[in-house]
């Protein structure tokens, strides 16, 4: 029994330390990008953010409002008191709509990450989040022209922590910080591959996402809800399973749905939705992540 324990584990620790070699470089690299756009340049995205409301641009206006939420670094729950700042100084709604739902589902960090799945499905990533925040924008700006989509009553202004007057030391407490909030996520996804190639044989897996039908989109798009933790602990098991034959499109659907599910975002999206908008949000990712997973793997 020893004997099989010790084999066991040896095999574990074989397949974690490869993943880990693999996907460190990336961890590591992306929270330096995210901490440098935190400190260097938070402020100016969300200054450009707010000076689209000077500009009559209607609603093409969802399009920088789009970029600039995927280029914002902050969580959600760092994300609305900024929206809610910006709706109380007049900012559409539909504007709105495009920036949160983008940045929900990508920033810089992440960005970087997703270089280890390689350039295709990192092209996917950013342009399935760029349309699933454009779509959002258009929803909101045709279905909700008369009422409010949000609901910004009870949000309180969270003050910066970036306020060291050490610059140096200001980028490094944010980039500790970045590190705490995820190395867990990442070791833990990277058990998880190693368990994933220890135990889960190829065939089955490859049958279960690795055609073309809707079935395997629609499975991968599903586990997405209870299984995302954060960007980093998921990319080492998004890299197995594509290199055991998961298609593109369940990928994508995947990567869709796990960010925009994922307990904390929801935590954080539920506080400025009533309930009808709130399960209209979740039936929106889900069904933009089956249809876009689908249209991936024509």
């Amino acid at each position: 029994m020893i004997d099989i324990l010790h084999r066991e584990f040896i095999y574990l620790w074989y397949y974690f330390s490869i993943q880990l070699n693999q996907i460190f470089g990336y961890w590591l690299f992306g929270m330096v990008i995210g901490s440098v756009v935190s400190v260097f340049g938070k402020e100016r995205i969300h200054s450009l953010f707010s000076g689209l409301k000077d500009k009559r641009m209607g609603v093409l206006g969802i399009v920088p409002a789009c970029l600039l939420g995927m280029a914002s670094p902050l969580c959600m729950y760092g994300t609305i008191p900024i929206a809610a700042s910006f709706s109380a100084k007049g900012m559409r709604d539909d504007w709105l709509a495009a920036f949160m739902m983008s940045s929900i589902l990508l920033n810089p960090q992440l960005v970087i990450y997703s270089v280890a799945l390689g350039t295709k499905a990192l092209i996917v990533r950013i342009s399935a989040c760029f349309l699933c925040g454009i779509v959002a924008g258009l929803l909101v700006h045709i279905f909700c022209r008369e009422t409010s989509f949000f609901n910004f009553s009870s949000i309180a202004e969270v003050k910066s922590r970036d306020t060291d007057p050490n610059i140096l030391l200001r980028l490094l407490k944010n980039f500790g910080r970045n590190v705490k909030a995820t190395w867990l996520y990442f070791l833990l996804g990277i058990v998880l591959s190693a368990l994933f190639q220890r135990y889960v044989p190829t065939d089955a897996f490859v049958k279960l996402f690795g055609n073309n039908e809707g079935f395997g989109v629609l499975m991968a798009a599903t586990i997405g809800v209870p299984l995302y933790m954060c960007g980093g602990g998921t990319i080492p098991l998004l890299q197995q399973w594509l290199y055991d034959g998961m298609s593109m499109g369940s990928a994508a659907a995947f990567m869709l749905t796990g960010p925009a599910t994922k307990i904390t975002n929801l935590g954080a999206v539920k506080i400025v939705l009533g309930v009808r908008q709130f399960i209209l949000y979740l039936l929106y990712v889900i069904f933009f992540a089956f249809i876009t997973g689908l249209i991936i793997n024509i």
